[in-house]
């Protein structure tokens, strides 16, 4: 337990720390949009490259772990559309537990990726992103434009996918790879300048997801609440630990494919959401109500996984 403890208690404290300074006041608006992009834009991006250029995985395990979380992926989403007759919502409502059923954190997984491996993390981390990111937005775009309220002139699917390829995490995960593909090293001066970026990544983003946190909406919806908590910590999790079984994984690849479908619902989700006609009051208590259960499930999947 006390490894357990040692890497989620610092994930949780900051995000604490970021939920009360917002509601106290500390740090306003004017404060967490700049910085959320900053992280999204710039932070998160020097890290993943630095971490893509040192990854060593071998290429059969880093397809084999694309290939896990990609098919758990792909199961859920079956899965939960399947289950779109017993939920009782309307279409809007549907679109919101379906991104909250597929959606992970980044911020999370990464931190949580370092914590338990170091820099081997990093580089597994970065795998499932360049194979997940485009993945999730082309699912998720694709349910908005049939089910979301009132998108017109919103994004479709090839929209979507035109911006996935800009996404600047994608960008860097693919320019890390390159760099580790090509055996090609940066100048230290350069190394130095992103490692000391990277590192201001992971707690700022901490905070942001708490900031965050809202709690509105939550028991209104207790039924979407469930089903959209237990296909994303506990259905999804366990899809990837038997496709990655199932491909061979093992060891920090195989506990890798796991941590990242346990992963809490993204906040990313609820601006999806606006913009696309789900129902964002409900996407923001989802991904609320799947942050902080993620402290007792992930908890349990870094038990199973170590």
């Amino acid at each position: 337990m006390g490894t357990i403890f040692d890497v989620l208690g610092p994930i949780f404290a900051l995000i604490a720390l970021g939920f009360a300074a917002r509601r106290k006041g500390w740090l306003g608006d004017e404060f967490w949009r700049p910085a959320e992009r900053l992280t999204y834009f710039v932070l998160f991006p020097a890290l993943l490259v630095m971490s893509g250029a040192r990854a060593n995985l071998a290429g059969e395990q880093a397809l084999a772990l694309a290939g896990a979380v990609g098919a758990a992926t792909l199961g859920v989403a079956v899965l939960t559309l399947t289950l779109k007759p017993v939920l009782g919502l309307g279409g809007a409502g549907f679109t919101s537990v379906f991104q909250g059923a597929i959606r992970p954190n980044t911020f999370v997984g990464v931190t949580v990726a370092f914590l338990l491996w170091g820099d081997a993390g990093l580089g597994l981390i970065s795998i499932c992103l360049l194979a997940m990111v485009p993945l999730v937005n082309l699912l998720s775009v694709t349910v908005l434009v049939v089910w979301g309220d009132g998108h017109e002139g919103a994004r479709t699917p090839a929209r979507a996918f035109r911006e996935v390829v800009r996404n600047p995490l994608v960008i860097a995960c693919a320019v890390g790879f390159a760099l580790n593909a090509l055996d090609a090293a940066l100048p230290a001066a350069v190394g130095s300048f992103l490692d000391i970026l990277g590192r201001a990544a992971l707690p700022l983003s901490l905070m942001a997801v708490g900031a965050g946190l809202n709690f509105r909406h939550v028991a209104d919806n207790t039924r979407a609440v469930a089903a959209s908590g237990a296909l994303k910590l506990l259905v999804l999790p366990a899809l990837a630990w038997t496709a990655g079984d199932a491909l061979g994984l093992t060891g920090e690849a195989l506990g890798m494919a796991v941590l990242y479908g346990a992963l809490p619902t993204a906040a990313s989700a609820y601006v999806l959401a606006r913009q696309m006609g789900g129902d964002a009051p409900l996407m923001g208590g989802l991904i609320t109500t799947a942050t902080i259960a993620a402290l007792a499930t992930l908890g349990g999947w870094i038990l199973v996984v170590q």
